[in-house]
Order: C-alpha cells, then structure tokens, then sequence
C-alpha cells in the first residue's frame, strides 16, 4: 500500500513536471479553441469607400493565404468588419458592437472616428491599428502605426527633389495643408527641412473641402520653386489644374492620402501626370519588391476583374505586421489584450519584403518605419502609380529622429 502511494505521488509529480513544460494558452475576447477574431471599422459606402475596399482586399488575401498555411497559434483568423460610412455616431455604435468580439482591430478608418474610440481602447486594451500615418498617434500604446509617419515622408519627399535638382538649398517653397492632424503633421517635415536647407516656407492652411486655387496663386506670387500638397485628391487635382491655367510650371509632391489614382480618369489627368509625384510609406502596386510582387500576383489571381491600387498592399502589409504581433504573443503562450499589448512592445523586427520599411513597433514614442517610396501618377501602370525612387531615407529624418530621442 504504501509503495503505491508513493508511486501514485511520482507520477502526479511528473504529470505536473509534463504539464509545466507547456504553459497552457491564455485566452482573452475574440479568441475561441479554433479561430481568432479581429474587427475592421471602416467606411465601406462613404467618401472613402473606395480606399477601404481595397484595402479590405488586402486584409482578406493576407489572412486567407495565412489560414491556408495553418492559421496563427492553431487558429483561423477571421475578420468581423463594421461599415460606419465616415460617421462617428456610426462608428461609434460599431465599435461598441465588435469591441466584445474581436481581440484587436486591424482596421480603424478616419481621424475622428480614432479619436473618438481611442479612450475606450485604453480601458478596454484593445491594439488597433488607425487607417493613418499620424504622429500624434505615437504616444498611445494600442496603435499600430504601420510605416513612416506624414512628417517624415514630407521630408523624404523634399529631399527626393533637392536630390534630382528640382530645388536647391535657399530656394523658397511652398505647402499647401489642410487644418488637421494629418495637414499640422505634415508641416512639421516641411518646417524641419526648410529650417535645415535655409528654405523661406510659405505655409497655407485649408479646410478639407475648401477650393484652394487662390493659394495656388498666392505661391505663384510667392516665386516658391516646389509646392508640397497635404491636402484632399480633390484639392491636389485642383491645386494642379490651377497651375497649369496660370501657366506656372513647378513640381508637386503629394502624401499618399493626398492622391487617388481616379484622378486619372478626369479632365486634370494631364497635368497631374505631368507635374506630380507622390510619397509614400507603402509600396505602390506595381513596385518590383519581394512583398509588392507577392500581394499582385495573389490579387490577380484572386480578383482578375479589380483595378487594383496601393491599397491593396496596405491592407496586406497591415496583416504582415499584426500577424508577427499576434504570433509573438502565441510564443509567450499569452493571447489576452495584456498579453497582445506586451508582444507588440517586443515586437522589434519584421520584414515585409519591400511593402513597407522594416518594421519596428519596440521603439515608444518613435515610427515603426523611417523609409518611402516616390511614385509617379502613370494610367499605363497597375495601380495606376509607376515607382521612381525605391525605399528611402533622408539623412534630415535620421538627424530628426535623433533630436527626438
């Protein structure tokens, strides 16, 4: 009897000694034995539809190609999506409806529908990853930003035509932005790189929805050599096609967000052709890069009947970036927010092939990527944006970064 106690005793000793070798999963919302829910609020029939569409196309070729591999942490990823139609009441209802369901958000679109969830994704842990490439968002730990934020492309940009002699040190230059967070956070690439360069910046502020051919003329009068656009599609088509009736020919550079290639298909394709380039944290389709090259040949193959753009591969490299996140927190053993929120403050290195810089998201306070890509508006090329420098950095955004540290 006693011999069979003590044995009864080694063997619970060792089954526990078994079990400890492999923690058991924790779990938080959105996580059941067998997938993984992640939300998208988005504006799927508003003035950005057509954006958020793609790039929802881009979400669902990373993920369902990641599921056809196995999945993450032997789950399937499913997306729950909300269309808010760029309401924040909407929104707002949305999220509150997904929030219980999903363990993160790779999507949320609009700078005030961020603004109004985002103290709510603090109390509840949520990560979510903002439709932006706002520096402001920065400070708050639960954002994902996933490249190069607005300032650090404006100076990328600016340094791309000091580089090809379009302006030269001491030239006056003019930047047009929008009175918002993404318009002032722009600015501050302009700013820094006029200070740096002894650039005069002649700075005007718009409303999104404002005609801005008057400030057009006002930089003409100005005598800038290069105009930087932070502004609307609408507006960028406007500002050039006030250019060109003024008979002013100088170079625009344009963030991301500033250009649609369905400009192309209205009577300012011309000039925008002719006069703008773009620059851009995410790779355009076309771009001959490893990541580019994976998301077009998946895309044609899955949607040969889509006109595809960059956003595609935002929404894809979104994915790669939230997937090293999830699968660094499935390592841990530990899928609850607080678990999620640690692995993206661990998470130093992901490579996306060329889609975006190289990620880092351990850095608090600083982009998770330094690098862009500039574009020129081409309708002959997929995407309708045909690649003229391949990733870059400036050495203003390193001496930048190391003034913030």
């Amino acid at each position: 009897m006693r011999k069979l106690v003590v044995c009864s005793a080694v063997l619970a000793l060792l089954a526990s000694g078994c079990a400890g070798d492999e923690p058991q999963l924790k779990t938080g919302p959105g996580v059941t034995d067998t997938t993984i829910s992640l939300g998208v609020l988005t504006d799927m029939t508003g003035p950005f539809s057509a954006t958020s569409l793609l790039r929802i196309k881009g979400y669902e070729l990373f993920f369902g190609g990641l599921n056809e591999r196995g999945g993450l942490c032997g789950r399937r990823v499913e997306l729950k999506q909300s269309d808010h139609g760029y309401d924040v009441d909407r929104a707002l209802n949305g999220y509150f409806e997904l929030e219980p369901q999903v363990l993160g958000f790779v999507d949320i679109t609009g700078a005030p529908m961020t603004e109004a969830i985002e103290p709510d994704l603090v109390q509840t842990r949520a990560l979510a990853a903002p439709a932006s490439w706002s520096a402001t968002l920065l400070g708050n730990p639960h954002m994902v930003v996933v490249g190069t934020t607005y300032d650090l492309d404006v100076i990328n940009g600016l340094d791309h035509l000091r580089s090809t002699g379009a302006i030269h040190d001491g030239d006056p230059i003019g930047h047009i932005h929008v009175d918002s967070d993404f318009g002032r956070n722009a600015l501050e690439g302009s700013t820094f790189a006029a200070r740096q360069w002894g650039m005069d910046l002649v700075a005007e502020a718009v409303p999104d929805t404002a005609d801005v051919t008057a400030q057009v003329a006002e930089l003409k009068a100005a005598g800038v050599k290069a105009v930087f656009l932070s502004t609307s599609p609408q507006q960028t088509a406007t500002a050039v096609t006030a250019s060109e009736q003024l008979g002013w020919d100088v170079p625009f550079m344009v963030n991301a967000v500033s250009y649609d290639p369905r400009i192309l298909d209205t009577p300012a394709a011309r000039a925008v052709t002719e006069k703008v380039l773009m620059v851009s944290p995410i790779s355009p389709f076309a771009a001959d890069a490893p990541g580019p090259r994976e998301v077009a040949e998946a895309f044609e193959r899955e949607h040969p009947d889509v006109e595809p753009t960059g956003s595609v591969d935002h929404g894809y490299v979104i994915g790669v970036a939230f997937a090293a996140i999830l699968e660094k927190a499935c390592a841990e053993h530990d899928l609850t927010r607080d678990g999620v929120l640690r692995a993206f403050q661990d998470t130093n290195h992901v490579d996306t092939g060329g889609l975006t810089g190289q990620l880092r998201f351990s850095l608090a306070g600083r982009p998770s990527a330094t690098q862009s890509y500039v574009a020129r508006p081409d309708p002959a090329t997929p995407g309708g944006l045909a690649v003229v420098a391949n990733l870059f950095e400036s050495e203003l955004v390193k001496l930048k970064g190391t003034r913030a540290r």
